[in-house]
């Protein structure tokens, strides 16, 4: 069995084709979805700014093999995403992908203050 790594992933995209429907409760729905809702999770977390309506952010913890590395996290965080906005029948385009392993992440620690 081959290593497994957590990763975190941030798609981005573009809202398209909303209608005035999709808008309007996007509108109504923005309060949910600001910065105190970034998260990552299996499931995801949206996110955007009601005004300008243009751009969204989902940020996603994806396990996968270490062997397949960051574009396989992408992929699959991408998939999520594209699953989830099309279940939700909001119109996207433009996804990218920004990965941080965090299995291979290096934490620079401030050393303890002297006295």
């Amino acid at each position: 069995m081959s290593e497994r790594h957590t990763y975190r992933v941030i798609v981005r995209g573009t809202w398209a084709g909303l209608t005035e429907e999709d808008r309007d409760r996007l509108l109504a729905e923005a309060a949910e979805h600001g910065m105190t809702s970034m998260r990552f999770t299996e499931e995801g977390s949206l996110s955007y700014e009601a005004r300008p309506l243009k751009h969204f952010s989902m940020r996603y913890v994806v396990v996968s093999d270490a062997a397949d590395g960051e574009e396989m996290a992408a992929a699959l965080a991408e998939e999520r995403a594209e699953a989830r906005l099309s279940g939700l029948g909001y119109g996207f385009t433009g996804l990218k992908s920004t990965v941080t392993d965090l299995d291979t992440m290096k934490i620079n620690r401030k050393p303890a203050a002297r006295r």
